[in-house]
């Protein structure tokens, strides 16, 4: 039985279609949530469904009855809390005889020395635990997604530009389905216990280079803009986004612009078989249509 957290997520939800689709039937799936309510789209598949709280040891242990592989989808509940929510999903396995924990972690340069330390050196934190657990690990160390460029880049991109004050730094951006996929592999396949692969593309891109291509795809000129970090961060509240999501998210053009995210490493292809989805082709899915 392969049960995966964060089942409602994105990443979640797409490492279930991607087991569906390596042909794994749905009764040896389960899916962890919080709030079955969220959970309509699964319980058609013929998946497992089972509540259980990050922060609820004992729906936990009971959650977890009868699982080989669990995927722990790292929380996005308030970042002080989630290393201990980790560690009560590491310690509800161990104890129910989980036999292999895969683990969502981050790629940087170095998480604790980032400048932003605080909001992700709890994945480090996880990354130790399990370690020191007598129970075989793998952490999959994600990159940022594909997927949330048009939300970090601004309003009407096509007319406006590209904005974001990430200077000239890259990032190894891979869609979110590829990430799946390579999760879907390390679950079902074998030889992966006490490994770490880095899940990022071949080939890191600026936003510079982010516009061009765009502009690419469009037959016109898309302009890349840095504004000021006050000026990004109104925009971000403009836009809806709360004031501690629009800290956050500045963090990130920092970070970006600091190149804390290109770290030229990727086991993608290693993993795939393949070579993952060319930024381009992705872009082409948002922009050529």
């Amino acid at each position: 039985m392969i049960l995966v957290t964060g089942a409602t997520g994105n990443l979640g939800k797409a490492t279930i279609d991607s087991l569906l689709n390596k042909g794994i039937p749905a009764s040896n799936i389960a899916a962890l949530v919080r709030d079955e309510s969220k959970s309509n789209e699964l319980k058609p598949k013929g998946i497992q469904v089972r509540y259980g709280d990050y922060q609820n040891f004992e729906s936990l242990t009971a959650a977890f009855k009868y699982v080989d592989k669990l995927l722990l989808i790292s929380s996005s509940s308030e970042i002080a809390h989630r290393f201990e929510q980790h560690k009560n999903v590491i310690n509800a396995a161990k104890e129910n005889g989980v036999g292999h924990i895969i683990y969502t972690s981050f790629e940087m340069q170095d998480l604790r020395r980032s400048i932003m330390a605080g909001d992700v050196q709890y994945h480090a934190e996880t990354s130790d635990y399990l370690k020191q657990l007598a129970v075989p690990y793998t952490l999959m160390a994600n990159t940022m997604y594909a997927d949330i460029i048009p939300m970090l880049s601004g309003n009407n991109i096509l007319d406006k530009g590209v904005s974001i004050p990430a200077g000239n730094g890259k990032v190894p951006f891979l869609p979110i389905k590829e990430m799946a996929e390579a999760l879907a592999v390390v679950l079902t396949t074998d030889g992966h216990e006490d490994k770490e692969y880095v899940i990022a593309a071949d080939t890191a891109f600026s936003f510079a280079e982010i516009a061009e291509l765009i502009s690419d795809i469009l037959g016109k000129r898309v302009a890349y803009n840095q504004p000021q970090l006050d000026v990004y961060l109104a925009r971000l509240l403009q836009n809806g986004f709360s004031e501690d999501d629009s800290a956050y998210l500045a963090r990130y053009s920092e970070a970006i612009a600091r190149g804390e995210f290109d770290t030229n490493k990727s086991d993608v292809k290693q993993l795939l078989g393949r070579s993952p989805m060319s930024l381009k082709d992705f872009l082409i899915r948002i922009f050529g249509k």
